[in-house]
């Protein structure tokens, strides 16, 4: 199987089951949403309402229509997942990513049967590898980036993995508390659900992760500052006897 490798949105995007036309209608996918909701071009949207040149209620549909999202995961997560910065500014990173991967599998679903679109430390998939295997992500252990500590095997309907923390881009996630995680691998139905529910846990603490997973719509590993290493049993199962779980 073919892959096709890209950089957008500050990371690179990565396709397996791509056709070269394809590939190019992935890319205006994520070129569309860096447009719109890029903090670092001063012509996006986003960057003209940070700037007050744009009001919100100006903005296009669209862009308030994200921003409602983010505002509703806000309040699903108790707050442990904002779209503002501490200073005010609307950043909706925590959601575009998400939702451009979640357009780019749609385009792959019309053309493939088997597929996996990765960028950042989210992948979301089709089918199966090599038409036969499950698609596999392996989680890292974020004190030892050279050591995998488990294979999370993506099925349907959980077909989304995706991990945050602070290992390789810092401390750059806003907590509203003392650090209790260093990184969270989120399994879900969907990428957004993934990807939102990994940030909140990282900017949480024991409380939210307890919170955010009692209704087993999800299956979490979460590596704690204090070494501890949480899983629910879905995910424990993925994980190596090396991981030394201690909380589930």
């Amino acid at each position: 199987m073919t892959v096709a490798t890209f950089e957008t949105m500050g990371t690179v995007v990565s396709l397996r089951g791509a056709a070269p036309e394809t590939v190019a209608a992935v890319r205006a996918v994520f070129a569309g949403y860096d447009r719109r909701y890029s903090l670092y071009d001063p012509a996006s949207v986003l960057s003209r309402i940070a700037a007050g040149s744009l009001r919100l209620a100006d903005a296009p549909e669209q862009v308030r229509d994200v921003y409602a999202l983010a505002l509703d995961w806000r309040e699903r997560t108790g707050g442990a997942f904002t779209p503002h910065r501490p200073d005010g500014v609307i950043d909706l990173s925590g959601v575009v990513k998400a939702l451009a991967i979640r357009d780019a599998g749609a385009v792959l679903d019309t053309v493939a049967a088997d597929w996996m679109v990765s960028a950042g430390g989210d992948v979301l998939v089709r089918g199966h590898h090599r038409g036969a295997q499950a698609w596999s992500v392996g989680v890292v252990d974020p004190a030892r980036r050279d050591r995998v500590v488990g294979i999370v095997r993506l099925d349907a309907p959980r077909r989304a993995v995706a991990t945050s923390g602070t290992a390789e881009r810092g401390d750059h996630i806003w907590r509203r508390t003392v650090p209790t995680f260093v990184q969270a691998t989120v399994v879900a139905d969907d990428i957004v659900t993934a990807d939102v529910l990994a940030t909140a846990v990282v900017a949480g603490d024991e409380e939210d992760l307890r919170r955010l997973t009692s209704d087993g719509g999800v299956d979490v590993v979460a590596f704690g500052a204090d070494g501890r290493v949480w899983a629910t049993p879905g995910a424990a199962e993925s994980l190596s006897d090396t991981a030394q779980v201690t909380e589930r």
